[in-house]
């Protein structure tokens, strides 16, 4: 399909515009002179950029049809929309919403007969082949489930499970399976979005690509609203507590601190990528790795300390182990070659 393309302005609607990456997207898809349709901090944030920018409230995005009257009109849609968090007791809570707002999204479109919209959904995953489906994650909940201990399975795997990415962590009191219980809500709703795009009946409608960012852990400035350190998205919030509060990264302890982490992106960059996505015609109907590199905490602690002038917080940094990241194993190196290649 054709690509989307800032001349002239094109309407990219972006769900979940009030989140971490998606005000990142909304920012650069303004600032590259592209019109977007998606609360009051967003309209302060963007109002040097008038009606170019609109808000659309969906109360419930798991609901049938909660996207029909967003999708009017619009040439584009990044759906970025889709909890992400460490609090989750039962595996549906991040799945059902997860799943149905991909799909559902993807229903409103095709139910739009006149528009012609190439959609975005970032998901992450491990890598782009079909080996990697990552059913465990899915084995990790059912054998939690078989033993009646549902909600006690990792969040990792409880969120993996509702995009496509999978780990699995063995000591339950550490704070390395406590971060991991996050990434299982993810196999399903990427799944999904590829089943529904690729059903007969659908494709003999459909008249837009659908193409899939896999970002890692995303890090760098928050710009949607936050008044807190708890009020801070997830990942913002993991790198405050062990990169910039002393008093929580010691009690993690110097071997979390020199051990644990895989790759990041930076919001800015992924928020270019899914601009860069809508713009590249080589990108419909294919799914990206996007990656800047593997990472530690404690490297991520040890360029703090580094900092001149040092920050101004209400606690020390954190020390860790100088170094320690720099030695430590990387299980998961996630390759880029594609992504590069395609978006640049």
């Amino acid at each position: 399909m054709p690509a989307v393309q800032p001349e002239p302005p094109c309407k990219v609607l972006v769900s979940g515009a009030t989140g971490y990456i998606a005000a990142w997207v909304v920012q650069t898809l303004l600032r590259g002179a592209r019109s977007v349709a998606k609360g009051e901090h967003l309209k302060k944030l963007f109002a040097s950029y008038g009606d170019k920018f609109e808000v659309v409230v969906v109360e419930d995005i798991a609901k049938d049809g909660a996207f029909d009257e967003a999708v009017k009109g619009v040439d584009a849609i990044e759906h970025t929309a889709s909890p992400f968090h460490l609090n989750a007791v039962d595996p549906d809570e991040l799945i059902i919403p997860a799943v149905n707002g991909t799909v559902g999204m993807l229903k409103s479109v095709l139910k739009d007969e006149s528009t012609k919209v190439k959609a975005g959904r970032d998901h992450l995953i491990r890598s782009s082949s079909k080996l990697d489906w990552n059913d465990q994650c899915l084995e990790i909940l059912k054998k939690f489930a078989d033993e009646g201990r549902k909600n006690e399975a990792p969040n990792l795997a409880k969120y993996r499970a509702s995009k496509n990415a999978c780990g699995e962590m063995s000591d339950t009191s550490s704070p390395r399976f406590q971060f991991g219980r996050l990434l299982t809500c993810a196999i399903s709703s990427f799944a999904a979005a590829w089943e529904f795009v690729n059903s007969p009946e659908n494709q003999a409608r459909i008249k837009w690509d659908l193409a899939v960012l896999n970002p890692p852990l995303v890090f760098g400035p928050a710009i949607h609203e936050v008044t807190t350190p708890s009020s801070l998205n997830t990942s913002a919030a993991s790198f405050y507590n062990y990169v910039a509060d002393s008093e929580k990264a010691n009690t993690a302890g110097n071997d979390f601190l020199a051990n644990t982490g895989t790759c990041w992106i930076d919001v800015r960059d992924l928020a270019e990528a899914h601009a860069l996505a809508l713009e590249t015609e080589a990108a419909g109907g294919e799914r990206f790795i996007v990656s800047a590199g593997l990472w530690k905490w404690q490297d991520f602690i040890d360029a703090a300390n580094d900092l001149n002038p040092p920050p101004k917080l209400s606690t020390a940094l954190p020390v860790g182990v100088r170094g320690a990241g720099k030695t430590a194993k990387h299980l998961v190196i996630y390759n880029t070659v594609k992504a590069d290649r395609v978006l640049g």
